[in-house]
């Protein structure tokens, strides 16, 4: 497994939400745990190996030397610069890289590449599936709270298409100023208690407050603090993810036991991502009874392939960018409350493509 260690990325707001030291590499683990569960039974047996820089070119260089020496398939926890890096320096050899946490759409559309998989559902998957859920409940007018990071100002794009694509409106959007130093400071609640009342007033009538905050250094001030009472939601409050721990349905407790006897804490979304591309790798050993990496790769780019991954259908990767189909769930921090695509989004294909850029809507040509 590649991960980016990235030195200038802020803490998170609560210190409830500090990633851990193994986060996405437990993931990865049980899914090499699980793969050799099969293998064994077909003489198969995979191996996790890992390598972590601050330097992005240093750790494509690592990688490709761990490509030479027979690990033809990289689990990559980095930015979507370095992952492109990556991607480049692999792509004369039978080689795939599976990205588990960059959501950024340019790399399933004008800058995919062919050897990358996605298994980190896209800001426009995240911000659709959101949608889809308020839309039903019919909180249609939103008022829209945006962070100042290029990270924030990309997700509230993909919200304002969302919300076009479904018919809802965004009725108000303002720009959340903050500084990151003083929110430990003594009497620092105080201020916000204050802040976000005064910043929240004047606003046109809504039914929502939608945060658009990656980095989640504001948006979870918001819940109970805002001047009239609305529900929060974006990336505070209730928000889309890819995986949640409270998550039980379609077999996911014993999941969720497996991992927490393994990494002995709960489950996170980029740890679930790292799992289903691992997966994805031994579900393709099995299905083709092969160790070679071109058959694999064929095998998993080929209308055969789908994977079991506890969340109620098969999963399977989009032809046209390489990105995997999967429902997203709705949570708040410790419950599950839905799951997307909601019930009367169609499509006639898959429900699933109901979430996220479509074949028709794409820009990516390095599948065709």
């Amino acid at each position: 497994m590649a991960r980016e260690i990235q030195e200038d990325r802020l803490p998170p707001l609560s210190l409830l939400d500090i990633p851990p030291p193994d986060d996405g590499l437990a993931g990865a683990q049980l899914g090499i745990d699980d793969n050799n569960t099969t293998g064994r039974f077909l003489k198969q047996e995979f191996t996790l190996d890992s390598v972590e820089n601050a330097n992005a070119d240093a750790l494509v260089a690592d990688v490709v030397k761990k490509v030479d020496e027979g690990f033809p398939f990289v689990v990559a926890d980095a930015r979507a610069e370095t992952l492109l890096k990556l991607a480049d320096a692999l792509k004369d050899k039978d080689t795939v890289v599976f990205n588990v946490a960059a959501p950024d759409e340019d790399l399933r559309e004008e800058n995919c590449r062919v050897n990358v998989k996605h298994t980190a559902p896209s800001r426009t998957m995240l911000a659709d599936a959101l949608a889809q859920y308020l839309a039903w409940k019919q909180w249609r007018n939103w008022l829209l709270v945006v962070g100042p990071t290029p990270e924030d100002k990309a997700f509230a794009d993909a919200l304002k298409r969302a919300a076009t694509r479904f018919g809802l409106k965004i009725v108000d959007e303002r720009m959340f100023e903050y500084e990151p130093g003083s929110r430990r400071a003594d009497g620092g609640f105080e201020q916000i208690q204050q802040q976000i009342p005064s910043f929240m007033q004047g606003a046109p009538d809504h039914d929502v407050v939608v945060i658009a905050d990656e980095g989640e250094l504001f948006g979870e001030y918001f819940p109970y603090r805002t001047w009239i009472s609305r529900p929060v939601v974006g990336t505070a409050g209730l928000y889309p993810t890819a995986w949640h721990p409270a998550v039980e349905l379609w077999g996911g407790t014993q999941f969720q036991n497996r991992f927490q006897r393994l990494a002995k804490r709960q489950m996170r979304p980029i740890d679930y991502n790292a799992w289903t591309a691992v997966r994805s790798v031994g579900e393709a050993a099995s299905r083709t009874n092969s160790s070679d990496a071109k058959t694999l790769i064929d095998y998993m780019r080929s209308d055969k392939f789908d994977l079991a991954a506890f969340k109620g259908q098969k999963l399977t990767y989009r032809s046209w960018n390489g990105q995997l189909r999967q429902p997203i769930f709705i949570v708040t921090p410790k419950i599950h409350v839905t799951v997307s695509p909601q019930p009367g989004f169609l499509h006639e294909f898959s429900e699933l493509d109901t979430l996220g850029v479509d074949r028709p809507e794409t820009k990516c040509t390095a599948f065709q």
